[in-house]
């Protein structure tokens, strides 16, 4: 299988934490998240080529943190997606075809499994659109009239959290977000904008406990979900209460 490229877009300031860093920088367990984070990746591609998309002003980042031998600091953009193309274009220039895997992922995602990310690799190596981590949606849904009460229940049937790492080729994912980008689309995530082209990523189900911190009680139920999964003994869905 071909060595893919990580991006791991990691400039923005955390605004719904509202700490005194960005949200990057907050300890779990002693380390950063984002320390947690490439340790993650790397336990699952050591061979891997890592861009590391950070706000160029940064005064919190320790090279140190970086497991990865073949990596790169890539200046980060306005937005997450803006991070995504700069780092695409550094891939470019340093001589990558466009068949090259690229794999994007959330640097506030320090709880994705290993064999989760092993199991991607290998579907989206093979798919010629490529593919995204996702998890059946358990809950019940409810769509709101605008004015805070509901005014349906959706049926869950076929809906997924969209989950990352997601993966494409390197020419794929540029075309979509420059596509993206002259319609006025609005990117969520790489597999909405290869999405538009017309394209079908796969849904490669992953656990549950991929949590993305955004908000202050997240930090805590990370360490948790890290703790549980170091002693073996974290569920991989929910159980339906009866």
């Amino acid at each position: 299988m071909p060595t893919p490229w990580l991006v791991v877009p990691a400039a923005g300031c955390g605004r719904r934490m509202g700490a005194d860093r960005p949200k990057q920088y907050l300890t779990l367990g002693g380390r950063t998240v984002l320390a947690h984070t490439l340790s993650r990746l790397h336990a699952a591609f050591p061979e891997a080529r890592l861009c590391l998309c950070l706000d160029a002003e940064d005064d919190h980042f320790d090279p140190a943190w970086v497991p990865f031998s073949d990596w790169r600091r890539v200046d980060g953009g306005a937005e997450r997606v803006d991070s995504v193309v700069n780092a695409l274009e550094a891939i470019v220039a340093e001589g990558a075809d466009e068949q090259a895997l690229v794999l994007v992922h959330d640097v506030a995602r320090p709880c994705v499994d290993v064999s989760d990310l092993a199991r991607l690799f290998a579907v989206v190596s093979d798919d010629p659109v490529g593919g995204l981590l996702a998890a059946p949606v358990a809950d019940t849904m409810k769509r709101d009239d605008g004015a805070g009460q509901v005014a349906s229940t959706e049926d869950r049937a076929g809906l997924w959290h969209a989950l990352t790492p997601q993966g494409f080729r390197l020419g794929v994912l540029r075309r979509a977000l420059a596509r993206a980008h002259a319609d006025g689309v609005v990117v969520t995530d790489e597999a909405s904008a290869v999405e538009a082209l017309g394209l079908s990523p796969r849904l490669v189900p992953g656990r549950r406990d991929n949590l993305k911190i955004t908000h202050p009680e997240d930090l805590a139920l990370a360490g948790q979900i890290l703790a549980a999964q170091a002693s073996g003994v974290v569920p991989t869905g929910h159980e339906e209460c009866r």
